[in-house]
């Protein structure tokens, strides 16, 4: 089991860290929840906590609704087995050089009273589904 939890992290790690700025990007909003910060300030940092299976499922549920949330408005999950929680954000929106509609999104995880903060960017799939891009 510790050793899923560990895979999980590590994916998810993956994921999260795909937040370097793709070539096209067009911004539909000037300036974000991020101040209009430089895309290149975005780095991320890697969360080493391990997450269970009800971490994971309230996350994924935050994930769905940060994927339509405005921009800026932070969406929050906890396991209150655990006093694990998060929160997801989505910074800004827009589209890729394929016209794909996308959105970056910064994402806190606390465990163990530890705060670890990451970046990510996920497109609009043609089924409507999101997947986090490299």
């Amino acid at each position: 089991m510790l050793k899923q939890s560990v895979m999980a992290v590590l994916a998810l790690t993956s994921m999260l860290a795909a937040c370097a700025q793709t070539p096209g990007w067009q911004d539909s909003t000037l300036t974000g929840a991020n101040g209009g910060a430089p895309n290149n300030v975005l780095s991320p940092i890697k969360p080493n906590a391990v997450l269970d299976d009800g971490d994971r499922a309230a996350e994924a549920s935050a994930e769905r609704r940060a994927f339509v949330a405005p921009i800026g408005q932070q969406v929050t999950w906890n396991n209150p087995q655990n006093d694990h929680a998060g929160t997801i954000t989505p910074l800004r929106d827009g589209y890729d050089a394929a016209g794909t509609y996308c959105r970056e999104f910064r994402q806190t995880t606390t465990v163990g009273g530890q705060n670890q903060q990451s970046y990510a960017k996920a497109c609009q799939q043609p089924d409507g589904s999101w997947k986090i891009v490299q």
